[in-house]
């Protein structure tokens, strides 16, 4: 950690992260109360969640969008361009506030894609590539840590003033973030402009394929992060039907499992030194399924002793994935690959989100759990043991020993 926050940039992108993470988190919670109040439509709040997520099926062309600007600059200007669009919003008047509204949270998803994309290609560049899996760490701690206290923060302000104040602090969070980029000093060149081609889009997606690392951590995180959204829709059922809980107890749980993603943040770069990416994945998604099965059994002990461990070990392949990513790709493709990763990891969890949702319909959670537990399991089997072709067509190198093999 140490080393980390001695390198000016990874300090500053980690501070960037931590600042406008707030706001980020405060925003995420208060549009759907703000849209609730406003409407009155359940369904349209929960339509809040989906705007911001929407913009990761674009991820290809956003990153491809990416790799055309020097990292600083595009850091800089998405942060200032939020800040304006969130500072204006409240000007707006009530009949256009709703649709308003949803236009700056897709707008925010865009921008989230395209922050995460140009932050990659800056690091993998400035940053010591031995402390790569360090700053992926802490990023998440980051991250995670604004998630346990910034909702509460902005449901608290919503209550006391209204959505707008909300929206203004989001606003000077993202001017925040821009000025600590500011002072990141970068020795790297400018990537050279070119001409748009055909194909430049599939250029990340060719570089995962192609490759014997970035595939199967990739196609392990896509299919964890698949697992990951039955389990969150289902949660509901598990508070109500096996604990006999009211729906509010979910907070506590959602508490626990972001305290063990601070915690596996923090471990994570320590960690990735000891052992090969492909194992710190596969441990992670072990302990994932195998708490996501233990979900399944009626105590308030054991749930939330699992959601601790599925916060330690859900993040692990995304860590480890990114880590790999910013490693392993040529600088100039290096954001598109990285928006493609991130895109294939993260859409199968708003994909079985909806699917769970149907799902725990017809069938008793009791079952569809332990089924999640058991397909969790094999895939950090699959992983470890480096047997990816029956699924890509393509043989994986085996696991190396150590991980400067």
């Amino acid at each position: 950690m140490k080393d980390v926050l001695r390198d000016r940039t990874a300090a500053l992108c980690l501070a960037g992260v931590l600042v406008s993470g707030f706001g980020t988190s405060a925003m995420w919670l208060t549009a759907g109360i703000w849209v609730k109040s406003l409407t009155g439509s359940d369904s349209l709040a929960a339509l809040t969640v989906f705007a911001m997520w929407a913009p990761v099926l674009v991820g290809p062309a956003l990153g491809a969008l990416a790799d055309r600007m020097p990292g600083k600059p595009l850091l800089i200007r998405v942060n200032l361009a939020m800040a304006a669009l969130l500072a204006a919003l409240p000007l707006a008047g009530a009949a256009h506030r709703v649709p308003l509204l949803f236009a700056v949270l897709v707008l925010y998803g865009v921008s989230g894609v395209l922050l995460d994309a140009a932050e990659s290609s800056l690091v993998a560049q400035t940053v010591d590539a031995r402390l790569l899996g360090d700053f992926n760490g802490l990023r998440t701690t980051a991250n995670e840590g604004m998630k346990l206290l910034a909702p509460l923060a902005g449901a608290g302000l919503f209550a006391r003033f209204g959505g707008e104040v909300v929206v203004l602090l989001d606003a000077v969070t993202f001017a925040l973030a821009a000025l600590l980029l500011t002072r990141i000093r970068v020795r790297a060149s400018a990537p050279a402009a070119t001409a748009w081609r055909r194909g430049d889009l599939a250029a990340g997606l060719r570089v995962l394929r192609g490759s014997a690392v970035l595939r199967p951590l990739v196609l392990a995180g896509a299919v964890t992060m698949l697992l990951a959204g039955l389990n969150g829709a289902v949660i509901y059922a598990v508070v109500d039907e096996g604990l006999g809980h009211s729906p509010t107890y979910t907070g506590v749980l959602y508490a626990a499992q972001g305290a063990g993603s601070v915690a596996v943040g923090l471990l994570a770069g320590p960690l990735l030194r000891r052992m090969p990416e492909r194992v710190f994945a596969a441990a992670g998604i072990a302990l994932f399924a195998v708490t996501v099965g233990a979900r399944a059994l009626p105590c308030d002990a054991v749930a939330l002793a699992a959601s601790a461990a599925i916060g330690v070990g859900l993040p692990c392949v995304l860590i480890a994935a990114m880590t790999a990513v910013q490693r392993e790709t040529p600088a100039p493709v290096l954001g598109r690959t990285a928006a493609t990763a991130g895109s294939l990891m993260t859409a199968p969890n708003a994909v079985s989100l909806a699917l769970g949702a149907g799902l725990v319909a017809v069938a008793d959670v009791r079952v569809l759990l332990p089924l999640a537990g058991a397909a969790g399991l094999l895939t950090a089997a699959v992983l470890v043991t480096g047997r990816w072709g029956w699924l890509t067509g393509t043989p994986t190198d085996p696991l190396p020993s150590s991980p400067d093999a």
